[in-house]
């Protein structure tokens, strides 16, 4: 069942997802060569909580970090380690904030120093390719409008889209319905309505779309050892349009 929140829930959503957004501004300028994902962790961890918040993720069904931290063919769910990024890695950072009662949870992929015209151009595609789904996200429109249009938009571009994890509905839960595909075809799928709030969150790879789960059993990484990288915004349906509760502001 989609629960459908109010003008009040959705603006108490979008103070976790101000926060997030903050967070992530802070992440661009620590994600650099040298520096270890359990350090971006801890200082997640530590930020959250000194503004009065918690990162959801942790404890969640067993998940031990604040962040999922996934590096280079890692496509979601990256344990934080101590080995130290170093210059031409990309990085996802993905994370749930929540303030008081309610969530927000953006993805968001890096590169480390300098990174190759291959990784740059994953990282363009997959960026625009969630803006281009979060386009089709208005009243009236389905939901396969938006994994349409999202796969079509990759695959056109010679990349290929994760079918294993996808968009959710958020409010006080982490996954809530509806189901938000970022593959598919257009018409088919749920109406879109005034209140939904979900994520839009396509992981796209440079090779095959199919996925292997590390030993530890969360980490997901490319069956091929290509490149994945994600973008992830929460969004609110309101009449004048989706609005990004997780919005950067400048990127």
């Amino acid at each position: 069942m989609v629960i459908i929140k109010t003008p009040q829930e959705i603006e108490q959503m979008h103070t976790a997802g101000k926060l997030l957004a903050e967070v992530h501004r802070q992440l661009r300028k620590r994600v650099v060569p040298g520096v270890t994902t359990l350090e971006l962790d801890k200082f997640v961890e530590e930020f959250l909580l000194d503004h009065g918040a918690y990162p959801e993720q942790k404890g969640y069904e067993g998940f031990p970090y604040s962040i999922c931290a996934s590096v280079n063919d890692e496509i979601c769910h990256g344990f934080p380690t101590k080995k130290p990024l170093k210059s031409g890695d990309i990085l996802t950072i993905d994370m749930v904030v929540r303030v008081g009662d309610w969530l927000a949870d953006s993805a968001w992929s890096y590169g480390v120093g300098e990174i190759s015209e291959k990784a740059q151009n994953l990282l363009d595609v997959t960026r625009e390719a969630m803006y281009e789904g979060i386009k089709k996200a208005v009243i009236g429109n389905r939901l396969g409008d938006i994994g349409h249009v999202i796969q079509n938009y990759a695959e056109s571009r010679g990349y290929s889209v994760v079918r294993e994890f996808i968009g959710h509905g958020i409010g006080q839960e982490m996954h809530e319905d509806p189901q938000v595909l970022h593959y598919g075809k257009p018409g088919r799928g749920l109406r879109i309505q005034e209140g939904m709030v979900f994520t839009i969150e396509p992981m796209i790879n440079t090779g095959a779309w199919k996925v292997k789960i590390d030993d530890n059993g969360w980490t997901a990484r490319t069956i091929d050892g290509g490149l994945s990288a994600q973008y992830e915004h929460t969004l609110a349906i309101t009449k004048d349009g989706p609005i990004i509760l997780t919005d950067q502001g400048d990127v």
